[in-house]
């Protein structure tokens, strides 16, 4: 049986190479090539039904890089082992190495390329947590896997983040989406973006339009008015003073 190969890079000339070397190992370890990308994006519309094992991804893609591309397909039921390729990025191989994430130095090697693929026989796709402790930038989507298809959700748009037992709910003004990402890795990944105003409810800085005073209710005297949607949040006497100077600030 031959390993199904799914190939993400914006250069034309580095995907040929790519085939190129795997006819080379075919010897050593039998690859079929069952999609290529551009970039990320077309490749979140690929991957899902090409039924790969293993995605060969560019760390630097326009639109969308391969850590990104790889945490969204991390939500998939068989997601791909992935091979992260680079040029030489110090800091890029030290988290991965740090998070024993497999990658290859760009020129590729014939013999480099068949140790890694040998690897991802062997290993399941990487965790979420490992690729967030990769990542040296915040995401600029959530996303959703909707009967094997990814949705996704720019973080632009959001308007709050809510925990709900064990989802986070993902408002914007258009409509709702379930995620199941902790509430407290979503504020360290996007803590420039949203602010706390709940132990269970975060709210993007931009959409804050206003308060309004909440009667009768001593754990949160203030609700929190939302430009696009009508729900108004509590804000809870904690957090209340963080708050308070965001709007100073403003």
């Amino acid at each position: 049986m031959s390993l199904r190969v799914f190939i993400a890079d914006d250069e034309e000339p580095a995907r040929n190479r790519l085939k190129e070397l795997l006819d080379d190992i075919a010897g050593e370890v039998a690859t079929s090539v069952v999609g290529e990308a551009r970039h990320g994006l077309e490749a979140l519309e690929r991957v899902p039904t090409s039924n790969a094992q293993v995605l060969l991804a560019d760390i630097h893609m326009p639109g969308m890089g391969g850590l990104e591309l790889a945490r969204h397909l991390a939500g998939l039921e068989h997601a791909p082992a992935v091979v992260f390729i680079t040029a030489h990025d110090r800091h890029a191989v030290e988290a991965f190495e740090l998070n024993a994430i497999d990658y290859l130095l760009k020129p590729v090697r014939a013999a480099r390329l068949a140790a890694a693929l040998k690897k991802a026989m062997a290993a399941a796709a990487p965790a979420r947590e490992q690729l967030a402790a990769a990542a040296q930038e915040a995401r600029e989507y959530l996303s959703v896997v909707e009967r094997n298809r990814i949705a996704l959700v720019p973080v632009r748009d959001i308007v709050f983040l809510r925990a709900e037992q064990k989802y986070v709910t993902v408002r914007t003004a258009a409509r709702e989406h379930l995620i199941e990402e902790p509430l407290i890795a979503l504020e360290r990944e996007f803590g420039a973006h949203f602010v706390r105003i709940h132990r269970n409810c975060l709210v993007a800085r931009a959409a804050i339009r206003g308060f309004e005073r909440n009667p009768g209710d001593d754990e949160a005297q203030w609700l929190v008015v939302l430009q696009g949607i009508d729900e108004k949040l509590p804000v809870s006497r904690r957090q209340w003073p963080a708050v308070r100077e965001l709007i100073a600030e403003k």
